[in-house]
């Protein structure tokens, strides 16, 4: 019996000794793929999975296309980890030092003890970005069980497609890209309320008058992710409370850092420099004024506004990182109810699914653009990360009596809700407050229809603020078009606020 146990124990350190042999042996990589891919190779390869899977993710990669990515992204990596998949959250997460500690420790053994290989550690979540030049580390570093994903972070995917490093904007009249556009609203396009705002024509097709004799949005916090808001729009500034709308707050913040370089730190502060973001804030806030101004769908509603990105494309290291600091802060505003982002990516960014994760746990109720097609993601579905499962999606539809997508908006089984925000006849799209003072504009695609859904879920808990989001989201549901039964391209459809609130 004892010789059997001997002969048992020996076999066990035997193959404990196989086991850390093969830990140790040196990672071979293949000749052909020892030089990186060029970007038009990374896009193809890209675009081959996006066009069979209507998606790509970083994890199904192989080493060497992640590696290609990172090289050609200033060698910048997302390394999220954790105890599990679901293990995002750093404070829930007793041996994060220890997990980030080990990491650390295989990447210095491949590229070298350096002061300049970590470039942050998140706060609140369990990601850390680094410097990683070689093939062999992100080869090693997938292998630990501690990895939840590795992203190349600096990967500019769009504006390479679009043929520049860096993005330009475009005009927003009738879109939802950036622009200091202003026009003149047609007549027709709005009524006027007291004490004299316009009522957007949208707002009518979806009972959102009617539901102000039950609320206002009073008492509710509406937290926006976008490109800040303008300091020339006074009605989003130091008139914030006039006409109807009183006693409310307004907060602006910055976490935007304008810079091509992913250790700079500084931001460039709260101020729309794009348009968007002023936008999608007025369409959602705007006062119900005396001066003659479009008004808001929550009129007496807080606004947390952060400057999360230069522009609605979240493409490359410092968008993805502003948004991400952006959805931990409003998570931990225990004001904050309601969070609206009309931004999007053409495929999954793991801090940002990370930060989405960390606010939704903490009871945040989150609206998301479904997508507004451009040149380059016309092929593409409802983008990221509306289809996320914490994330309402929403999408815009034209005015008739048959449902039919905006001209420029997404559809697929992913979308929640729909905003009726395109003319049948003029084509003219939803008017709002502009970036100037005393201008008007009008802004369309699924941004506008995800800023006045977040608006009105601020009615309807405002009407019921002992509600939960779940409590809040099931009320939308039901006096939603296609309830109890979700349509294929439109979800629940149009909601009416007249009925949620009641």
């Amino acid at each position: 019996m004892i010789r059997k146990l001997l002969q048992f124990s020996i076999v066990l350190l035997i193959l404990a000794s196989c086991n850390n042999e093969d830990d140790s042996q040196p990672i071979v990589i293949d000749a052909a793929q020892r030089e990186p891919l060029n970007t038009q190779q990374i896009n193809a390869k890209i675009d081959e999975q996006l066009n069979a899977k209507g998606d790509f993710n970083w994890k199904s990669a192989s080493d060497h296309l992640l590696w290609s990515a990172t090289m050609q992204g200033n060698s910048v990596v997302t390394i999220g980890f954790g105890n599990s998949a679901q293990d995002f959250d750093r404070a829930k997460t007793a041996n994060s030092a220890a997990i980030e500690a080990e990491l650390m420790q295989i990447i210095k053994k491949y590229e070298g003890d350096s002061d300049e290989i970590l470039i942050s550690s998140d706060r609140y979540l369990n990601l850390m970005n680094v410097i990683i030049k070689k093939q062999e580390t992100i080869i090693a570093l997938r292998k630990n069980k501690y990895i939840r994903y590795i992203e190349p972070a600096d990967y500019h995917y769009v504006a390479i497609k679009n043929g520049q490093r860096r993005l330009t904007s475009s005009s927003s009249s009738g879109s939802s890209g950036c622009g200091f556009d202003s026009t003149a609203l047609s007549a027709a396009d709005y009524t006027t309320t007291t004490p004299n705002a316009k009522v957007p024509w949208t707002f009518t097709k979806h009972n959102i008058p009617s539901a102000w004799n039950y609320s206002s949005g009073r008492g509710i916090t509406i937290g926006i992710v976008d490109t800040g808001i303008s300091p020339n729009q006074t009605l989003l500034g130091s008139a914030f409370n006039t006409g109807d709308s009183s006693g409310r707050t307004l907060q602006k913040f910055g976490v935007y850092v304008n810079s091509i370089w992913p250790w700079s730190t500084n931001t460039d502060g709260p101020n729309d420099q794009c348009g968007h973001g002023t936008s999608m804030a007025s369409v959602a806030t705007a006062p119900r004024n005396n001066n003659g101004m479009p008004v808001g769908v929550a009129y007496n509603a807080n606004l947390v506004v952060y400057r999360a990105a230069s522009n609605v494309v979240l493409d490359g290291y410092q968008e993805q990182e502003g948004v991400k600091n952006a959805f931990t802060a409003l998570g931990n505003n225990a004001n904050v109810k309601i969070i609206s982002m009309s931004m999007g990516y053409v495929f999954s960014v793991g801090k940002i699914e990370d930060g989405i994760r960390y606010a939704y746990s903490k009871g945040k109720l989150i609206f998301c653009a479904g997508g507004t097609s451009t040149s380059f993601t016309t092929f593409v579905g409802v983008i990221f990360p509306a289809w996320m499962p914490e994330v309402v999606a929403v999408t815009g539809v034209k005015e008739g009596s048959t449902y039919q997508k905006c001209d420029v908006c997404h559809t697929g089984n992913k979308i929640d809700f729909t905003v009726i925000m395109q003319r049948a006849s003029s084509g003219n799209t939803v008017p709002v407050n502009s970036y100037y003072n005393a201008q008007t504009n009008y802004v369309g695609g699924s941004s506008v229809a995800t800023a006045t859904t977040a608006g009105i879920a601020a009615l309807v808990w405002a009407k019921n603020p002992t509600w939960t989001r779940d409590q809040v989201l099931t009320k939308m549901k039901q006096s939603a078009t296609f309830y109890p039964v979700k349509n294929p391209e439109f979800g629940h459809g149009n909601v009416n606020a007249l009925l949620a609130v009641q």
